[in-house]
This record gives C-alpha cells, sequence and structure tokens, in this order.
C-alpha cells in the first residue's frame, strides 16, 4: 500500500499575525517611493472614475430633458476623457508595481539563498531538498505579489471606499442607507468563512511540500528506481501525495470561492433595494431616475472595493502559510558561524591537536567520546575502523562542518573556533567519496576552488592526478559540458576530475575520505604517484577502505567506540597483533593476499 514516506510540517496554530506583514515591511521600504507614486496614480485614475455616474446622471436628468444636444455631445467627450486617463493612469501603475514586484522577489530569494549557503550540514540531514527548494522558489513568488501589490491595493481600496461614500452622500443620503444595510450581513458572512480559510490553505502548503520533496527525489534518484523496478510503486506513492495535493487545494478554494458570491449575491440584492425604495416608497416626486440610477452605479463599485478587500485577504491567507515558511527557513540558526571576534587564522604550517573533544550529532550520544591526539606538520594520517565509528566526525569537525560539544580543536595551537570559516577552509583541501561535479564544462569544475587558475594550471593539476588522457579523449577535451551532476562522466572519472580540483587549490591540510573508492585497482596503482605528490609537503587525513593504500602513512589509527584505540604505524599496528591487525588480516584474506610479511 502506499504512502507517504515524509514527514508533514506542522500546522501552525497561531492565529492570523500581520506581524509577519510588518516583519516583511524590510523588503518593501526599499520601494516605498515608487510604491507612493503608484499609489498617487492608482488614486487618481479611482477618482476619475468615479465621475462617470455624476457625468450619466447630468446627462439622464439635465441634457437629455431638455434636448441639449451640445451639452450632451459634451458629456459624452468627458465621459470618453474619463476612461482613457482612467486606463493610462492603470497601466503607468502596472508597470511601476511590475518592477517593484520582480525586485521584491529578487531581495528575498537572495537572502534566502545566503542563509542557505550558511546553514549546517544537520539542517540538508534533517530535511528533503525538495521541501527546501519549494520554498526558495515557489513560496517566494506567491508572497511577492502580496507584498507588493497587495499592500498598495489594500490602501486604494479603502480610498476607493472613502470616495464612492462620499460622492454617494453628495447625490442622496437616503439611498445611500440602503446600500450600508448590506455591510453587516456581508460582514457576518465573511467572519465565518475566515475561521476555516487559513488552517486550508497551511495544508495546500504542506501537501505540496511533501509532493515536491517526492518529486525531487525521484528525479535524483530515477537509476536506483529503474535498477530495482520501483517504478508502479513508486508511482502510487505519487499518486497518493497528488491525490493529497488535489484534495486539500479543493477544501482550500471551496471556502475562498465562497467569498465573492457572496458579496456578489448581497451586490445585486441592494442594487434591487434601491429601485425599490427610489421608485416605490420615496417616488420619482423625491429622487429622479437620474439619481437612482447613479446610486445604483455607485453601489456596485461600492461593492467591488470590498470584493477586491475579500479578494486581497483571501490572497493574504492564501500566503501568510508561505511567508510563515519563509521566515522560518530566515530563523534557522547558523549554528556553525564566525565568532563576533573571530580573526583570521595565518597560513598554515600543518599541526593539528584535538584536545578532549567529545561530540555527538544527537544530544546524549557520543561518536567521539574525549578524543585527544597531535598530527605534526607535513604527516600523514589514516583513519580506520568500523562504520560509524568517527572517522568522518573527525575530519568534518576538523573542517568545522560542526562544532565540537566540548573540548577543542587547534591548528597551528590556534582554535579554529576563534577564526574566520573562510580563512580556515580556503586553506584545506577535502575529497569526498561522493564527487560532486557541478553544471557547466570540466574546466570550470577543476578551477572551482581557485578562480584565477590558468588552463595550464589546470592542465597540469589534471595531469599529476592521471585525469588528463580521459580529459583529452573527450570531444570537447577540457571544454566538455558535463550536465548536471556530472551524469556523462563515470564515477570514477568524477572522482578524478575532484582530485584535480582540490590539487588545484594548493590546500595545507589535506582530507581523503574514501577518495579512490571509486576508482579501479589499476587507475589508483597510476595515481599513487600523483596522490603521493598531493601528500608531499602537506598534513594528510586518509579514510580509506583498501587497508593496502595506507601502508606508508605516518600514522594509523583505529577509531572505535568513540575514541582511538590504537596508533601507531603500519609495522607497530602489525606487530601488535590488534583490532588493526584482524581488520587487516581479513581484508588480505579475502583479497587472496599474503599477510606474511605485511
Amino acid at each position: 500500500m502506499a504512502r507517504n514516506t515524509f514527514k508533514e510540517d506542522e500546522v501552525l496554530e497561531t492565529p492570523f499575525d500581520f506581524r509577519h506583514l510588518l516583519r516583511a515591511s524590510v523588503y518593501v521600504k526599499k520601494y516605498v517611493k515608487r510604491m507612493v507614486m503608484a499609489l498617487v496614480i492608482s488614486a487618481l485614475a479611482a477618482v476619475t472614475g468615479l465621475l462617470n455616474p455624476i457625468i450619466v446622471q447630468r446627462a439622464l436628468d439635465v441634457a437629455i430633458p431638455n434636448k441639449d444636444t451640445r451639452q450632451l455631445v459634451a458629456l459624452v467627450l468627458l465621459l470618453v476623457a474619463t476612461y482613457a486617463i482612467s486606463i493610462a493612469f492603470s497601466a503607468v501603475r502596472s508597470r511601476i508595481m511590475t518592477v517593484v514586484g520582480q525586485s521584491i522577489i529578487f531581495d528575498i530569494r537572495k537572502d534566502l539563498f545566503a542563509h542557505l549557503q550558511k546553514l549546517p550540514f544537520q539542517y540538508y540531514d534533517d530535511r528533503p531538498h525538495g521541501k527546501i527548494m519549494i520554498r526558495v522558489v515557489n513560496y517566494v513568488n506567491s508572497v511577492s505579489d502580496m507584498l507588493s501589490n497587495g499592500l498598495i491595493n489594500v490602501i486604494l481600496e479603502m480610498l476607493n471606499m472613502v470616495f464612492i461614500v462620499i460622492f454617494m452622500l453628495i447625490v442622496d443620503v437616503k439611498l445611500s442607507l440602503v446600500v450600508f444595510a448590506g455591510v453587516p450581513v456581508l460582514a457576518a458572512v465573511l467572519r465565518y468563512i475566515k475561521r476555516h480559510q487559513r488552517k486550508a490553505w497551511q495544508q495546500v502548503s504542506n501537501k505540496n511540500s511533501n509532493l515536491n520533496a517526492y518529486l525531487q527525489e525521484n528525479i535524483t534518484g530515477a537509476r536506483i528506481t529503474q535498477i530495482f523496478a520501483r517504478e508502479d510503486e513508486n508511482a502510487e506513492i505519487f499518486e497518493t501525495l497528488s491525490g493529497k495535493c488535489r484534495d486539500a487545494w479543493m477544501g482550500a478554494v471551496k471556502y475562498s470561492n465562497l467569498v465573492w458570491p457572496a458579496i456578489d449575491d448581497i451586490a445585486v440584492i441592494v442594487r434591487a433595494a434601491i429601485f425599490a425604495v427610489g421608485l416605490l416608497v420615496l417616488g420619482p416626486d423625491k429622487v429622479s431616475v437620474g439619481t437612482i440610477v447613479a446610486i445604483s452605479s455607485y453601489a456596485s463599485r461600492f461593492w467591488q472595493p470590498i470584493m477586491n478587500l475579500g479578494n486581497i485577504f483571501n490572497n493574504f491567507i492564501n500566503n501568510i502559510a508561505y511567508l510563515e515558511r519563509i521566515f522560518e527557513t530566515l530563523d534557522e540558526p547558523v549554528t556553525v558561524d564566525d565568532a563576533p571576534d573571530a580573526g583570521e587564522l595565518p597560513k598554515i604550517k600543518g599541526k593539528v591537536t584535538f584536545q578532549d573533544v567529545c561530540f555527538g550529532y544527537e544530544e546524549g550520544q557520543h561518536v567521539l567520546d574525549h578524543v585527544s591526539f597531535t598530527v605534526n606538520p607535513g604527516e600523514s594520517v589514516a583513519l580506520v575502523g568500523p562504520t560509524g565509528a568517527g572517522k568522518s566526525t573527525i575530519v568534518n569537525l576538523l573542517s568545522r562542518f560542526y562544532n565540537v560539544n566540548s573540548g577543542r580543536v587547534l591548528i597551528d595551537d590556534v582554535d579554529i573556533a576563534g577564526v574566520t570559516l573562510h580563512s580556515l577552509r580556503s586553506q584545506m583541501g577535502i575529497m569526498l567519496q561522493d564527487s560532486f561535479i557541478f553544471s557547466g564544462t570540466i574546466e570550470d569544475n577543476i578551477r572551482y576552488g581557485k578562480l584565477d587558475a590558468t588552463l595550464d594550471e589546470i592542465r597540469e593539476a589534471s595531469r599529476v592526478v592521471c585525469a588528463d588522457a580521459f580529459i583529452e579523449s573527450m570531444k570537447d577535451g577540457y571544454a566538455t559540458e558535463v550536465k548536471e551532476r556530472g551524469s556523462l562522466l563515470s564515477q570514477g572519472q568524477r572522482q578524478l576530475i575532484s582530485f584535480a580540483r582540490t590539487l588545484l587549490s594548493d590546500p595545507a591540510i589535506l582530507v581523503l575520505d574514501e577518495a579512490t573508492s571509486s576508482i579501479d585497482v589499476q587507475t589508483e596503482k597510476a595515481l599513487q604517484q600523483g596522490l603521493n605528490a598531493m601528500l608531499k609537503g602537506r598534513t594528510s587525513f586518509i579514510i580509506a577502505h583498501r587497508l593496502s593504500t595506507i601502508k606508508n602513512c605516518d600514522k594509523i589509527m583505529y577509531i572505535s567506540d568513540g575514541g582511538i584505540k590504537e596508533c601507531g604505524t603500519h609495522a607497530e599496528l602489525m606487530a601488535q597483533k590488534g583490532a588493526y591487525y584482524k581488520l587487516y588480516t581479513a581484508q588480505m584474506s579475502e583479497l587472496g593476499g599474503n599477510v606474511k610479511g605485511a
């Protein structure tokens, strides 16, 4: 049976909160002058348009009964002019607000992306990437119109109502009271709808987030889906998630679509009442036909801003959930960041010290428990041990991808918690098992860590790591487009490009985390000379599954049960016949190798 494999975003139980709009005003302040200009232009257009019923009244009550052709023609020309002026003002306003809306989208996305770049690895570990993407793309698009046109329209429609009321009262007070009688009825209807609407649109937000996350994951994992013949089951899960989106949308639209019919029905009843009161109660002696037509026209216009305000309120209700999610992302704490008094890390010599370091990804569960060691400049250190023992955690803490729970990590006797992340990471080279390749050319990917590198430097780095042969064999060589995530390359080729990228950045401290896992043995042997060149003069931390590749390291640390159980050279650890000896002999036996004399 299909099931939703994603955790639902929590439903926000707080009431509709205009403080979110006040907070969003930071994105509006930059464009206040343009928005005020648009508001003034819109107000002029509205006032110009409100002259039309008075012009029609004058024509019906004066020009036509008196057969004054000249006055009638003048009134018609004036009517056409007011329409033309109103249309021109509206076009200018639309142009201004389009620019403002797109500028607000740009500003919010810029802030969101900059914040996402600073968030720790754990944020991405805990959330499907599709849910993050929908906030940056879809949600920002939705709220931008609310923050630009929405705010302007609220003020404009309120001004429109004030102008219309004034014009109605000038024309006839008694018939105006008939129009106002419908307002309390409408207020009661809108109050009923409002109670249900916000939660309904939050559900739409949650269901769309889940659907987007599942879609993104399945596009990324399409090959695995086909390998395990999961197409039918995945389609069933997608159908279920899509169905929940449809049901949530229909439930929300049910409430939203109640607003304009309610306003429309009340408007029709009120207009009928105007004619009934004017013709039957007051009579033609007290109210002229032109007055009734003018009030009826103003009544129609009176409900229009109310209907528009209802639609704007609908839009606010629909998008406030998106705005809350955007602020939720912006409020996500940057747990790994520069300290207020952080200084620049001097040029690294390469001494690394862990002093009584404790760390756990979850509270109360230590992966590393009071770990201490020192690595001298230029030494190569291999980290071995069972899966999940903390090997990658050590290098993650060294790179400050996570903060230690207690203890200190020092480089050249400087606590890395007190230096800027850029000055630390710019002097480190990190090669991961999953080599990420960006869209673009091979040359662009290798240059990623050193933007001012020349093509000759790129070629030399590629030659050292044995990547130049396969790159040159490609149709466009270093200018070959590798598509998203390097889809045109094998995993081994992606790792070789990553090696070249790391070598080109000339790091003082080098981390190789299962960096040769996807490279065949023959290529690895050819690469070994390049690796030796990379390691020379650099402090290096190597995590490798194939233990034969780390025999020549200056130190080998066996990590297990939250600490360093054994430490020494390959020969020393083999002589101890401890955990490393058992691991090495077991692996060599599987490979059919000879342990004796190893």
